[in-house]
Protein backbone atom coordinates (compact mmCIF):
# COMPACT_ATOMS: atom_id res chain seq x y z
CA UNK A 1 0.00 0.00 0.00
CA UNK A 2 1.55 3.55 -0.71
CA UNK A 3 0.34 6.24 1.01
CA UNK A 4 1.69 9.95 0.15
CA UNK A 5 1.10 13.39 1.28
CA UNK A 6 1.84 16.85 -0.22
CA UNK A 7 4.19 18.51 1.67
CA UNK A 8 2.33 21.87 1.38
CA UNK A 9 -1.25 19.97 3.16
CA UNK A 10 -1.29 21.62 6.80
CA UNK A 11 -1.40 18.87 9.30
CA UNK A 12 0.32 16.28 6.81
CA UNK A 13 3.33 16.19 9.50
CA UNK A 14 1.85 14.85 12.58
CA UNK A 15 -0.31 11.93 10.48
CA UNK A 16 3.21 11.29 8.75
CA UNK A 17 4.79 10.56 11.94
CA UNK A 18 1.57 8.31 13.67
CA UNK A 19 1.80 6.09 10.60
CA UNK A 20 5.58 5.69 10.39
CA UNK A 21 5.51 4.93 13.94
CA UNK A 22 2.67 2.00 14.01
CA UNK A 23 3.67 0.82 10.61
CA UNK A 24 7.43 1.41 10.00
CA UNK A 25 7.56 -1.14 6.89
CA UNK A 26 4.63 0.95 5.21
CA UNK A 27 5.46 2.36 1.89
CA UNK A 28 4.71 6.51 3.36
CA UNK A 29 5.97 9.57 2.22
CA UNK A 30 6.10 13.25 1.97
CA UNK A 31 6.39 14.49 -1.76
CA UNK A 32 6.70 17.79 -3.34
CA UNK A 33 2.99 17.29 -5.26
CA UNK A 34 0.73 14.56 -5.51
CA UNK A 35 -1.10 16.74 -8.79
CA UNK A 36 -4.07 16.93 -6.21
CA UNK A 37 -4.03 20.90 -5.70
CA UNK A 38 -7.67 21.38 -5.14
CA UNK A 39 -8.25 19.63 -2.12
CA UNK A 40 -4.86 20.14 -1.18
CA UNK A 41 -5.32 23.47 -0.21
CA UNK A 42 -8.74 22.92 1.33
CA UNK A 43 -8.67 20.25 3.32
CA UNK A 44 -6.40 17.46 5.48
CA UNK A 45 -6.00 14.92 2.26
CA UNK A 46 -3.74 12.63 0.98
CA UNK A 47 -3.38 10.01 -1.77
CA UNK A 48 -3.60 6.11 -0.73
CA UNK A 49 -3.61 3.66 -3.90
CA UNK A 50 -4.01 6.15 -6.05
CA UNK A 51 -7.17 7.81 -4.14
CA UNK A 52 -7.48 10.84 -2.81
CA UNK A 53 -8.87 10.84 0.87
CA UNK A 54 -9.98 13.72 2.54
CA UNK A 55 -11.43 14.26 5.86
CA UNK A 56 -12.67 17.25 8.22
CA UNK A 57 -9.49 17.46 10.15
CA UNK A 58 -6.30 15.28 10.79
CA UNK A 59 -8.03 13.19 13.38
CA UNK A 60 -10.46 12.18 10.77
CA UNK A 61 -7.98 11.47 8.05
CA UNK A 62 -5.76 9.50 9.93
CA UNK A 63 -8.97 7.28 11.17
CA UNK A 64 -9.74 7.04 7.22
CA UNK A 65 -6.04 5.81 6.61
CA UNK A 66 -6.66 3.22 9.58
CA UNK A 67 -9.33 2.15 8.13
CA UNK A 68 -8.18 1.44 4.35
CA UNK A 69 -5.07 -0.21 5.83
CA UNK A 70 -7.26 -2.44 8.04
CA UNK A 71 -9.60 -3.15 5.06
CA UNK A 72 -6.37 -4.33 2.47
CA UNK A 73 -4.86 -6.57 5.14
CA UNK A 74 -8.37 -8.03 5.66
CA UNK A 75 -8.81 -8.55 1.42
CA UNK A 76 -4.88 -10.63 1.63
CA UNK A 77 -6.14 -12.60 4.34
CA UNK A 78 -9.42 -13.67 2.86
Amino acid sequence: MKIRFCEHNKGKGKIFRQLQEEFPSANIKIKKCVKQCGACRETPMAVVDKKKVTARDGDELYRKILELISDADNSVKT
